[in-house]
């Protein structure tokens, strides 16, 4: 199963509002570069064994640089039991182009 795709301008509403979870799994050194402040960060490789740190209350979005690893993340997660699951299409790329340019870009 495919998660759905949400755009950079909706994620960022429902974080906002606090009606979601911004999980950003990209490198440590990446986010040297760009990040979300309040984003939770769990790089692609640790998902697994701290997938228990996931709240399963809240929808998640997953990010990371333009949407493929948070892609593999959304669909690994759906496929072990969390219901609500989208990835940010474009990443965080996407999200510095649509969101907040401050962000920055790499």
């Amino acid at each position: 199963m495919r998660s759905p795709l949400v755009r950079p301008a909706v994620a960022a509403e429902r974080l906002a509002a606090g009606k979601a979870v911004l999980l950003d799994v990209r490198e440590h050194s990446e986010l040297e570069e760009a990040s979300v402040k309040g984003a939770l960060h769990i790089p692609m490789g640790e998902i697994a064994r701290r997938v228990d740190e996931l709240p399963r209350e809240k929808p998640i979005l997953v990010m990371c640089h333009h949407g493929m690893r948070s892609q593999q993340v959304a669909n690994w997660l759906i496929k072990h039991g969390f219901t609500n699951v989208e990835n940010v299409a474009g990443g965080i790329d996407a999200w510095a182009d649509e969101v907040d340019s401050a962000v920055g870009k790499y």
